[in-house]
């Protein structure tokens, strides 16, 4: 029986609009074709339970949960996604490429919807226990990110009803969170697509090493 292998957590984080899914992606494609064993996932999502969880949160009114209501939605979602999705991927020695994790719970509930900050972090540590080896944030102009995300087809755009405000408070609790912890890698996000994912595979790379 051959021993397991950890692979290596990869997350992406940044305000509506960034580019952060698509360079996700992107990067997923590239590992792929460099040889590395690669799961391309999101948040919340992800499993068929926070699929389901998903939905709830992402359609209707903005109003619609309290900040504490959704804290306890997203680490359900967090708990069953890590569980059946991400844990099993990084024991099997792959690459998990994720778009958002928990980072994006600390700066939408714990820094902007109620000051749960303290709460977040308990109930991460108590219900999931596990942080990326390395977070890129995509930092881009909350204006122009904003017109982006407004842009897109589709229903799943709650959080950018917040409006402007919010983005702007995101983006800051988002380059605090990168100031506090080593395994950030912040990436200007208002250039070409390209140029991003040119910087972005740089650093995956030199992080991971050969496949």
């Amino acid at each position: 029986m051959s021993e397991k292998r950890y692979g290596a957590f990869l997350s992406f984080e940044g305000i509506d609009g960034s580019g952060k899914s698509t360079q996700a992606r992107l990067l997923a494609e590239a590992l792929r074709q460099a040889g590395h064993d690669v799961l391309l996932t999101r948040e919340p999502g992800g499993s068929p339970g926070a699929e389901e969880i998903r939905s709830l949160l992402l359609h209707g009114d903005p109003d619609r949960w309290s900040a504490e209501t959704e804290l306890l939605m997203f680490t359900a979602a967090r708990r069953d996604h890590v569980e059946r999705t991400i844990q099993p991927a990084l024991d099997a020695g792959k690459v998990v490429v994720c778009d958002r994790f928990v980072d994006s719970t600390r700066a939408y509930q714990g820094i902007t919807r109620g000051d749960l900050r303290a709460k977040v972090d308990a109930l991460h540590a108590l219900m999931i226990g596990i942080e990326p080896d390395l977070t890129f944030l995509i930092d881009i102009n909350p204006n122009i990110a904003l017109a982006r995300a407004t842009k897109r087809v589709g229903s799943e755009a709650r959080f950018e009803n917040f409006g402007i405000e919010l983005q702007a408070t995101l983006r800051a609790g988002f380059l605090n969170l990168a100031h506090r912890a080593r395994r950030f890698r912040v990436i200007a996000g208002n250039r070409e697509e390209d140029e991003v994912h040119t910087d972005v595979l740089r650093m995956a790379e030199a992080f991971l090493g050969p496949a």
